[in-house]
C-alpha cells in the first residue's frame, strides 16, 4: 500500500469515526455502531499510516471500541460476530494494539447476556428499583446503572425518580412480533418479543436456548 493509499484510508476512517462519535453523543447508538463498522475497512491502512508517518502507538482502535460498548446494549450479535471475523482476517490489527481485543470482545458478549437478563427482569417486574438490581441479579451495580441510562437515552426504558433511586419500566411494545436467532443453532424464528426474553425450546435443534432479538431496522435510522 502506497503512502497516498494509506493516507486516504486514514482520512476515510477519521470521517466515519467522527460521525460515529457525534451519533453516540446524541444517544443514537445504533447509528453510531453502523458508522463505526463502516470505518473498519479502513483500519488497516489508517494504522499503517499513523504508525509509519506519525509514530503513533495504539492501545486500542476507537471504531472497534464503539461497537464493543454499544452493540451489547442493542443485542447486536451480528456486529460482534463481524468483529471476530475482522480480527481473524486482519491479525495485524490485534498485533499492533497493546490491549487484548479478543478479551474485550469476550467481555462485550458477556455484557450482552447481562443486558438480556436485565431486560427480562424489568419486563417481568415493572417498577423494580434501580438500586436493587445488584441484590436481585448479582454483578456490578455500576454496570446495571450504565445499561439503564443508555436504554433511557434510546427511549427504550422509563426511569421515574423515587427517593434516591429510580423505578424502571420498559417503554417498547413487548407484544410486537420480531425476529430472533437461536444461540445454539442460529435458526431464525418470529414471535412476540416477550417470548424471546425466556429460555425456549428451539423447534429446529430441539435444545433449550436463549434467542437473541435481531436489531430492528427503522425507516429513519436516526431515531433510536
Amino acid at each position: 500500500m502506497t503512502k497516498a493509499e494509506m493516507e486516504e484510508h486514514r482520512d476515510r476512517y477519521q470521517a466515519f469515526l467522527a460521525q460515529a462519535q457525534t451519533a453516540s453523543q446524541a444517544g443514537l447508538y445504533r447509528e453510531a455502531v453502523n458508522l463505526a463498522v463502516s470505518a473498519w475497512e479502513h483500519i488497516d491502512g489508517m494504522m499503517q499510516y499513523e504508525r509509519k508517518y506519525e509514530e503513533r502507538m495504539f492501545a486500542s482502535v476507537e471504531a472497534i471500541d464503539i461497537v464493543l460498548k454499544y452493540a451489547p446494549l442493542l443485542f447486536d450479535f451480528r456486529n460482534l460476530d463481524a468483529l471476530e471475523s475482522l480480527l481473524q482476517d486482519r491479525r495485524r490489527i490485534e498485533r499492533d494494539t497493546s490491549e487484548d481485543l479478543g478479551e474485550k470482545l469476550t467481555k462485550a458478549r458477556e455484557l450482552m447476556w447481562d443486558a438480556h437478563r436485565l431486560w427480562n427482569h424489568i419486563e417481568q417486574s415493572p417498577g423494580v428499583r434501580q438500586d436493587a438490581l445488584r441484590q436481585l441479579l448479582g454483578g456490578d451495580q455500576e454496570q446495571w446503572r450504565s445499561i439503564c441510562e443508555a436504554w433511557e437515552k434510546m427511549g427504550l426504558l422509563g426511569r421515574t425518580q423515587q427517593g434516591n433511586s429510580y423505578c424502571l419500566e420498559l417503554l417498547t411494545r413487548m407484544g410486537e412480533v420480531v425476529s430472533a436467532k437461536c444461540f445454539s443453532c442460529g435458526c431464525i424464528a418470529e414471535a412476540p418479543k416477550a417470548m424471546f426474553l425466556e429460555v425456549l425450546t428451539c423447534t429446529t435443534c430441539r435444545s433449550a436456548a436463549l434467542f437473541v432479538i435481531l436489531p430492528e431496522r427503522p425507516v429513519n435510522a436516526g431515531k433510536d
